[in-house]
């Protein structure tokens, strides 16, 4: 008889498990407490597997042999914890579908960067010739692809709330771009289980992996002292110039690992930003441990281009210039975003605080910020803070208001940077949603103020 597994959560995750499942021959349900997306009901349907929606059916649920949750679903709830109290093994899509490939897996995951620097790993891969997947956080499901198993390596962008369900999961290249305090609200406020979950990336390593990080990170450092690391490490430093991991100095990257160095100007590369020379750096890293060629890796580095809502130009009117970076969705994002410009900005900011400390950013705003625009439903925390350290804070609700502010304050050589160091529920569906509604209200902008033929 067989084995019957249990997917919580309808979403692109969720029914990429099902299908595994369903492949590998189990008895497959799924169930979702919303309204199934027509995509992945249609899936659902077309493939014969079981479902419902709007509901939990907690006997059909606890007649599992093992659930797989959506990473959205948090340890917390008491379904979750009803099932582990039965000895009902709970994990997550990643951790499922790495039992079914004999891929390398390349996992990334970090506070910020994770998005950038996995595109950009998976593209110096995928120009260079080797045949990869993309897949995580970002692309289509890892268990969907792992269905037909077709690809030698897999890039996966990986969340801290992935990895808290990930158990037997091998990466064999770890990269950890840096951690600062971010969804603290499930975490317990505890920064160090945050911590301890972005360091479940190293679980089950051996010394044939390779762990890439920032050593300049101070929770990273913090915690490297604690322990011991069984793969092999290539740090990244902006401070020193290493013999083997990579180095950012003197406006340029030096790379150097087991399997070939590599060396590149910052003015060449296709993002801006010392966060993205770090992310540069990172993937640099994991190509060359990989074998790709430097050649390879040149041709791959000036072609690529960034995901949108990452420090996104949105448009330009009377020298004042639009900047979408809609995903700086904590404190950490925001200050490398700060840190990209040397001309006065107009910041955009606000939402749904996740626990956050403004002190980190407080001396770069204080010095770069003429107008601070809170974008929320509540925005008193940042009012509060922010009072007496820049000229003007207004608020609103309405994203058309923040742009056309935006131009009625700005002057030729300012930029308006959405860079909201919070999470978008409050107003707008997801990051992306605000983003867009951003990036439309600036395009409108420029149609409605450009002018007109006589």
């Amino acid at each position: 008889m067989a084995q019957k597994i249990v997917v919580l959560g309808g979403g692109e995750s969720g029914v990429g498990a099902a299908l595994l499942a369903q492949a590998k021959g189990f008895e497959v349900f799924l169930s979702d407490k919303s309204e199934l997306g027509e995509k992945y009901r249609q899936q659902l349907v077309d493939n014969k597997i079981e479902f419902e929606e709007k509901q939990h059916t907690e006997s059909r649920i606890f007649e599992a042999d093992e659930v797989i949750k959506s990473p959205g679903i948090p340890d917390q709830v008491p379904l979750i914890k009803a099932l582990r109290e039965k000895g009902i093994p709970v994990i997550g899509e990643i951790e499922f579908a790495a039992r079914y490939t004999k891929a390398k897996l390349i996992a990334i995951t970090g506070s910020n960067g994770k998005t950038t620097t996995t595109l950009l790993t998976y593209h110096l891969l995928k120009t260079a010739g080797l045949n990869v997947g993309l897949a995580g956080n970002i692309g289509d499901s890892f268990a969907k692809q792992v269905i037909a198993d077709a690809y030698d390596y897999y890039v996966l962008e990986i969340s801290s709330f992935m990895l808290d369900s990930m158990f037997d999961f091998k990466a064999d290249i770890a990269l950890l771009t840096n951690i600062t305090p971010d969804h603290l609200d499930r975490y317990g406020y505890n920064f160090q289980n945050y911590i301890d979950s972005k360091f479940r990336i190293l679980q089950n390593m051996d010394a044939a992996g390779t762990f890439i990080y920032w050593q300049e990170s101070e929770a990273i450092h913090q915690e490297l002292s604690k322990r011991t690391i069984v793969p092999q490490t290539l740090p990244i430093s902006t401070e020193v110039v290493l013999e083997k991991g990579g180095s950012i100095r003197n406006q340029k990257i030096q790379a150097q690992t087991p399997n070939g160095s590599f060396e590149i100007s910052l003015d060449e590369l296709p993002i801006a930003g010392t966060h993205n020379a770090l992310n540069a750096t990172s993937a640099i890293l994991a190509a060359l441990s990989v074998g790709v060629s430097p050649e390879k890796l040149k041709e791959g580095l000036l072609s690529f281009k960034n995901a949108p809502h990452r420090l996104e130009p949105v448009g330009e009117i009377n020298g004042i210039r639009f900047v979408n970076d809609s995903k700086a969705t904590n404190v950490d994002s925001v200050f490398f975003a700060l840190g990209s410009y040397t001309d006065p900005l107009i910041l955009i900011i606000g939402g749904v605080d996740k626990g956050n400390d403004y002190t980190q950013i407080e001396k770069l705003v204080e010095e770069k910020v003429r107008v601070m625009i809170c974008l929320g439903t509540d925005n008193e925390k940042l009012k509060s803070f922010f009072a007496g350290k820049v000229p003007l804070i207004l608020e609103t609700q309405d994203v058309a208001q923040a742009v056309q502010w935006g131009f009625e304050y700005g002057i030729s050589g300012n930029i308006v940077l959405l860079s909201p160091a919070c999470a978008s529920f409050d107003l707008f569906k997801n990051y992306e949603d605000r983003g867009n509604q951003f990036r439309t209200q600036v395009q409108e902008l420029i149609l409605r103020e450009q002018p007109k033929e006589i």
